[in-house]
């Protein structure tokens, strides 16, 4: 099974020393790397051997996985171009990375610092192991990292914290996950399970679809649940104001085909009024949340 080492690229305007800082400092790269829990250098025996340091990453439920490695730094003077290579390994069984390496380079432009990874890694549990990585596990990492890398750019250019930005990425992932059930069961179950609740004479009532209820019905409830699962799928800000935009409509269209349906328990402006408060926090937390988009995942 053929695959390509991963490469994330980005472009940061700051100084040469403070992307070095941000970057070499454990106790701050492992504040924007969504990788790594925790990241700490080893003592070394001489100055000019490798730095050898000790990863965790924190997956849920109590597990930490851990690793080792070695970096090796080589800052050029006159803020030229410099590199760090460095190989990490983890004898964690649960661990789908058995060994690794890679690099950083840095190369100062007029604009900023071109900043840019490239690493590649072994893998455990044999052909199962492979599999899991080729379609979930790397393109989780090539979404991490780019993640990360520009977290690390709004953190140097616009102060926004990895922390603000992580809480950002929480509420966005809860708002859609929420809407996303709502959406799906307001799909399938009225509308195609049990049509019998009422949604149907909803739309006799209108008068608009006569003796085509029963299918209308059933593709509104098809929609829904594609909207659905695309708010799992999908993190765009436009899905906001396209559901926002949607439920005001239901909103109206409820209102003319029975407007009686208002003064019931859980009626149509709570559960709609509270759907596009949702919208509305995730719309304010995308100013705050880091790009992928804004970073290159292939070589030029």
């Amino acid at each position: 099974m053929k695959r390509k080492p991963l490469y994330i690229e980005t472009k940061i305007n700051c100084n040469f020393d403070t992307l070095w800082t941000n970057t070499q400092d454990p106790s701050i790269h492992q504040q924007w790397d969504l990788r790594f829990s925790e990241i700490s250098y080893l003592p070394k025996k001489e100055p000019t051997d490798p730095q050898k340091f000790h990863y965790s990453t924190k997956i849920g439920f109590g597990i930490n996985v851990n690793g080792i490695g070695e970096s090796v730094a080589t800052k050029t003077k006159n803020n030229g171009e410099s590199t760090s290579v460095l190989k990490f390994a983890s004898d964690s069984k649960i661990s789908i990375i058995k060994q690794g390496s890679g690099y950083w380079k840095y190369i100062p432009e007029a604009d900023g610092i071109k900043f840019f990874t490239g690493y590649d890694y072994e893998t455990r549990w044999g052909f199962i192991g492979k599999l899991i990585d080729q379609f979930i596990f790397r393109p989780l990492m090539i979404w991490a990292t780019a993640w990360s890398f520009d977290c690390l750019k709004n953190w140097i250019e616009k102060g926004i914290h990895p922390k603000q930005a992580i809480t950002a990425q929480l509420t966005i992932l809860i708002v859609n996950l929420t809407l996303a059930i709502i959406w799906i069961y307001q799909g399938l179950i009225p509308k195609i399970l049990f049509t019998d609740t009422g949604e149907i004479e909803i739309l006799r009532q209108s008068g608009l679809f006569s003796g085509y209820e029963e299918n209308v019905l059933t593709c509104i409830g098809l929609a829904e649940i594609i909207f659905g699962l695309s708010l799992i799928f999908i993190q765009r800000k436009t899905l906001q104001y396209f559901n926002i935009s949607g439920l005001l409509l239901l909103t109206i269209g409820a209102i003319f085909s029975n407007s009686m349906i208002f003064t019931l328990p859980f009626n149509p402006f709570s559960l709609n009024l509270s759907m596009i408060a949702l919208s509305i926090i995730a719309i304010l937390n995308f100013s705050t949340l880091p790009k992928t988009s804004n970073c290159i995942t292939k070589p030029k």
